[in-house]
């Protein structure tokens, strides 16, 4: 097949994204709903409304662990409903097209490199900041066929359970549940902040913005909170600049809105924590593609990026 668009999949924890892209990575169109337990209905009629005959292939980037061979998703921490269901095989019968599936970050990392800050770089580690924390590396021009999972290394030996089953996951202190259960459980033990009001019962639930905007306003638990999942960060990134050397770490999702606090902390610390010539050589960076980086890898899937 050889026609000029793709359809790219992003299905998060929290939201559901869908895009027609073209085979230079611009989106054409696209749409944002939330994930819910109708996840297989809410996705095919996603599909359904931006599908067309000029569609190459379907590529679906999912926030968890794929087996190739089965190409089914193992392991789905933000999202245990999609686990071991034959998700391929359900939409390629539905739109009789290629259907492609690789982990979220996977694919943002290839949707940077085509079309985005990464296309500067013949090497890089990206890092998805969100729900939870992934990752992607570029080696020599090409994204690594490996797990990648860097969300997953262990920043604090029997520290928090993770939704992984493991025990101090990077994702376990620096992504964004993170810092609300930071926040929650530490006003439950009695922290002043401005924040109370947020967690009481039937005041709404409390977001990462919320904490970054209490921060700005001053509140000096919220400042902790972002600058503590910050270091974390920074002990992780100085790890990935120490095992991967890459040119740049570009940072990617919602958290990268508080990159005055959050990140800046985490540059702090990946600088004081990291071989000093290999993170003189390293750039860290925002993603100029911002949460379009999943859907455009997700489509160059279909197009042969892989």
């Amino acid at each position: 097949m050889n026609k000029p668009y793709a359809i790219g999949v992003d299905l998060g924890g929290t939201n559901l994204r869908v895009a027609v892209v073209t085979r230079d990575g611009r989106i054409v169109e696209k749409i944002k709903v939330s994930t819910c337990t109708e996840v297989i209905n809410n996705l095919i009629g996603s599909i359904e409304r931006l599908f067309s005959d000029e569609v190459n292939g379907i590529g679906l980037a999912i926030a968890g662990v794929i087996d190739a061979d089965s190409k089914r998703i193992t392991s789905c921490p933000n999202l245990r409903l999609i686990e071991d269901i034959q998700i391929v095989d359900i939409i390629k019968d539905r739109f009789k097209v290629p259907v492609f599936l690789e982990n979220d970050a996977y694919v943002a990392t290839i949707g940077e490199s085509v079309a985005g800050v990464g296309k500067g770089f013949d090497s890089f580690v990206l890092l998805t900041l969100g729900t939870g924390i992934g990752g992607g590396v570029i080696h020599n021009g090409s994204p690594l066929k490996i797990a990648a999972e860097l969300g997953h290394i262990i920043v604090e030996i029997g520290g928090r359970r993770c939704g992984c089953g493991s025990q101090g996951c990077l994702e376990a202190y620096a992504s964004a549940r993170a810092m609300i259960e930071a926040a929650i459980d530490g006003i439950n033990d009695g922290r002043d902040s401005a924040m109370r009001g947020q967690i009481e019962p039937g005041s709404g639930n409390l977001q990462p913005a919320d904490i970054y905007r209490y921060a700005i306003e001053g509140d000096a638990f919220a400042t902790e909170i972002l600058k503590t999942a910050g270091r974390y960060l920074g002990s992780g990134i100085a790890s990935f600049i120490n095992i991967f050397s890459p040119q740049a770490v570009i940072l990617t999702g919602g958290l990268t809105g508080a990159w005055d606090i959050y990140v800046q902390e985490a540059i702090r610390w990946a600088s004081e924590n990291s071989f000093k010539e290999l993170y003189a050589k390293t750039q860290i960076i925002p993603s100029s593609l911002g949460d379009d980086a999943g859907l455009i890898g997700a489509a160059c899937l279909t197009f042969g990026h892989k």
